[in-house]
């Protein structure tokens, strides 16, 4: 018996011995091909088992093997994966993973994006993998509503209507740039978010870069820039399938292929999706089709072209107006109601609606000159069609506040009676409608070229340069798109063609062009002084031109229907430095200041060709930050100050002239002041578990009150005196406090459970400075905090011979009841705010067939 036991734990112990020696240690560290930079997360699995570990901050791994060789297989969304094999310990250094997308690392270039622990700039980056779990049902810019400084909202919850605010700042002045092309409207500079309905299926990274920013043209960067880099085309060959479901009969399919690279040195990525659905706010019915084509040629080893083209064609019923909390509290549709829509002959019909298809086509040309000079060119233009819709004529949509009673409404607060309008126009007769529906058009072309030389004039200097050119033309007009059952629809709006009887499709009320130019260049030297202090100074210059002609206002024969061209200069100049103390920490500061042109109606005045204000003065903008970055084994974190001065912001009187023409004057001293502290963090508690969490106190208040600012006519006489009691006001229409913390455990490589917590506090409701003319004026409305919870999960599996996901997603888990926008009414005071509720509980499940 004795001898038995001996021989068994003898047994035992060579057993465990030879597992233990058949056990290697595996290091090494991923980068990025082309740029050396680490690839944070990427998956490092030994082949044929489910062992595997992620990197570090820094790209590094660690594995411990279960045999003493074999092969590990190393992968990253975008990039293609690398399979290295190991023979006992082993130390395998940099392993470069070469990007799956044609032309990626070019296009990087021109659309300036931001490099971790180097580039001077405080910068988030969300990658596809991450955009496609986390956007669901939800608008595109609320993928961003976990980054320090942001507020995203549905605004009105209609598809598409999605705004964002960065470190207080609207999208008039937050730069939205894709592939490096700016997309703000060039007359006034706001992001329309439902003419890139389908953004999120071909993004391949959005880099928020807050402040300052990273980009090297001039753009109204105020508060940040959303960097938004879309699919090239794929290395290699394939594509997916897609489908998914969601509330309020949500449904989403799509495919995409891939040629991949193929000899012949083209390669080709297509993509087509269609969306509809009945909206979660009444009355806000949507359908969309999206699609996106990449065509790439590498010519030889010096030259690549690529051609990209992407649009969404969409049409959704909208929420437009606001309404008061009570108005909702009796309604039985509660935060669901919506007064903007109703019925015609059985069917849904629009009092606000939008529509718009808004393609936008590029070449890009990817030239090396040599090893150490590069010139990358990007030609695109844009052409927009689509507009908003209205009413026209006598206005007939009322209802009592109170009762919810209306002449032309169903029930109370309910929908719209259109048919009882349809009949009263058609007893008109002859007389023509007495109530129509029209639509707000704003078609555009825009055409632009822009392009950037990068040269290492040193081993640790380097040059970029480049020109920026953009030509627009808005085409403005009101036309007829439903007489509502009347034969015509009299119109005196047009001076050449008075008392016009209108038809459907003829245009009504105005018609005009703005017409703007933009000439830029500039320029940007960074110095690597070693690789530790990295050092950059950059400048740049743009010349904003603005014409105007209208056709309605003025006759054919009156010169003044076409004005002359207006010029306003621009300038920015921006510097920084980082500096990694050691393989853990990094401090870096930046500074800069620009001066930003008025907009178009701020040189136009009142929409008219004879009251120009031709002195407009630009708007002036200095900015400062202050960083830290940790980068540890376990933990990464940042922590950044700043501070952002808006000078001049541009505020104008108008006033009547002895002769009785219109006049302007300029009110200058209309400052405001945005401060704050942001942290944002994550923590690897464990190979499988990610701890996120951020933390972003602000404080945005104007800055002056700007009193006793004499208006004189041109003989110098005071016409009118103006006053603005703003002094102390807070910064509205975004939450001034935010916080953030989510939890993601990965079960297994393709397994993941996200859970997110969004906390926002101090949000004061929007309203004009300019409404502030008595002393003492109040605050605006402090909107209720409030905090919402989000859940999703994604599974990968396999499908027979295909690679197939799941993805769930439920925003709003508790079904909080929340304000997310509000109009001040007469400050202070809950009851006379106009208010958006922000949606309840949602889901969406979807499903990705990879072949």
């Amino acid at each position: 018996m004795k001898k038995t036991t001996n021989f068994l734990f003898l047994a035992v112990m060579l057993l465990c011995s030879a597992v233990i020696m058949a056990q290697s240690t595996i290091t090494g560290t991923v980068l990025e091909a082309g740029t050396n930079i680490p690839l944070p997360g990427a998956n490092v699995v030994e082949k044929g088992t489910t062992n595997g570990v992620v990197t570090d901050f820094d790209g590094n791994f660690s594995i411990n093997t279960q045999t003493s060789s074999g092969e590990i297989v190393i992968s990253y969304i975008g990039y293609n994966s690398k399979t290295v094999a190991f023979t006992g310990n082993a130390d395998l250094g940099a392993i470069s993973l070469e990007s799956s997308q044609f032309g990626l690392e070019e296009i990087q270039i021109i659309a300036s994006v931001a490099v971790d622990r180097k580039t001077p700039v405080a910068v988030s980056t969300v990658r596809a993998a991450d955009i496609e779990l986390k956007l669901g049902t939800q608008e595109f810019p609320e993928i961003l509503k976990s980054t320090p400084g942001v507020y995203a909202t549905k605004a009105g919850g209609g598809y598409g209507d999605g705004r964002i605010n960065l470190r207080g700042f609207n999208s008039e002045n937050v730069a939205v740039m894709i592939n490096g092309i700016p997309v703000n409207d060039m007359e006034n500079g706001r992001v329309f978010w439902s003419n890139w309905a389908g953004l999120g299926d071909v993004t391949s990274q959005m880099q928020v870069q807050r402040g300052l920013g990273a980009a090297k043209i001039a753009v109204p960067s105020i508060g940040g820039t959303i960097n938004i880099v879309t699919k090239t085309t794929d290395v290699e060959e394939g594509g997916n399938v897609i489908t998914s479901i969601a509330n309020d009969g949500y449904l989403k399919y799509g495919l995409t292929y891939s040629t991949g690279l193929m000899d012949n040195g083209f390669a080709a990525t297509v993509s087509a999706a269609k969306t509809e659905g009945d909206g979660y706010v009444d009355g806000t019915e949507f359908s969309g089709v999206s699609y996106f084509v990449n065509i790439s040629k590498e010519i030889n080893d010096s030259h690549k072209l690529s051609f990209s083209a992407f649009g969404a064609k969409q049409r959704h019923g909208q929420r437009q107006n606001r309404q008061l909390i009570e108005t909702y509290r009796k309604s039985e549709r509660g935060r669901k109601f919506n007064a903007d829509w109703g019925y015609k002959n059985g069917q849904v019909t629009f009092q606000e609606d939008n529509f718009y298809h808004k393609p936008q086509m590029s070449i890009n040309h990817y030239w090396d000159l040599n090893d150490n000079t590069s010139i990358n060119t990007s030609a695109y233009a844009s052409f927009g069609s689509g507009g908003g819709g209205g009413t026209a004529g006598t206005f007939k949509f009322g209802f009592d506040a109170n009762t919810g009673q209306g002449d032309y409404r169903t029930g109370n607060f309910g929908p719209i009676n259109f048919d009882k309008i349809v009949d009263e126009n058609i007893a008109a007769g002859a007389n023509g409608a007495e109530t129509y529906l029209r639509a707000s058009r704003n078609d555009h072309n825009w055409y632009g070229v822009l392009s950037t030389l990068k040269t290492n004039l040193t081993e640790d200097l380097v040059l970029l340069a480049g020109l920026d050119y953009r030509n627009y033309k808005g085409i403005h007009f009101s036309e007829v798109t439903d007489l509502l059952g009347a034969q015509y629809a009299l119109d005196d709006g047009n001076v050449n063609n008075p008392n016009a009887a209108l038809k459907v499709g003829d245009k009504r009320d105005y018609y005009n062009d703005g017409l703007v130019g933009w000439l830029g260049a500039f320029g940007q030297l960074e110095y690597d002084v070693n690789e530790n202090f990295n050092t950059f100074i950059s400048l740049a210059a743009s010349n904003t031109s603005y014409k105007r002609i209208d056709y309605f206002t003025y006759l054919d024969s009156d010169p003044l229907q076409e004005t002359d061209r207006y010029n306003f200069f621009g300038f920015s100049a921006k510097g920084g430095a980082n500096y990694r103390i050691d393989a853990n920490h990094n401090v870096f500061a930046n500074l800069g200041y620009f001066e930003k042109a008025p907009g178009f109606d701020s040189v136009f005045l009142n929409f008219s060709n004879d009251n120009i204000n031709a002195d407009a003065p630009n708007q002036k903008i200095s900015s400062f930050e202050l960083g830290y970055g940790f980068r540890g084994e376990k933990l990464s974190a940042n922590l950044n100050l700043y501070s952002t001065r808006w000078n001049d912001r541009t505020e104008t009187a108008t006033f009547q002239q002895p002769d009785g023409t219109r006049a302007a004057a300029n009110i200058l001293g209309v400052n405001a002041i945005h401060q704050g502290i942001e942290l944002d963090f994550i923590f690897r508690a464990t190979s499988k578990l990610d701890i996120t969490g951020m933390a972003s106190l602000g404080d945005w208040r104007w800055d002056s009150n700007v009193t006793d600012v004499s208006i004189l006519d041109e003989d110098q006489n005071v016409v009118e005196t103006v006053d603005l009691y703003i002094k102390d006001l807070h910064v509205a229409d975004a939450a001034q406090t935010t916080a953030a913390l989510g939890v993601n455990y990965k079960f297994a490589p393709d397994t993941r459970l996200i859970l997110d917590y969004n906390y926002y506090a101090d949000i004061y409701a929007d309203f004009d400075p300019s409404d502030r003319g008595v002393e003492g004026a109040p605050d605006a409305w402090k909107m209720p905090d409030y905090g919402l919870f989000d859940v999703a999960m994604t599974h990968g599996f396999k499908f027979g011979p295909f690679d197939a996901s799941l993805t769930a997603r439920m925003n709003n888990v508790f079904d909080t009841e929340y304000i997310s926008d509000a109009q001040d009414g007469t400050g202070s005071v809950t009851e006379t705010a106009l208010v958006y509720f922000g949606y309840g509980r949602t889901f969406s499940i979807g499903a990705k067939l990879n072949f």
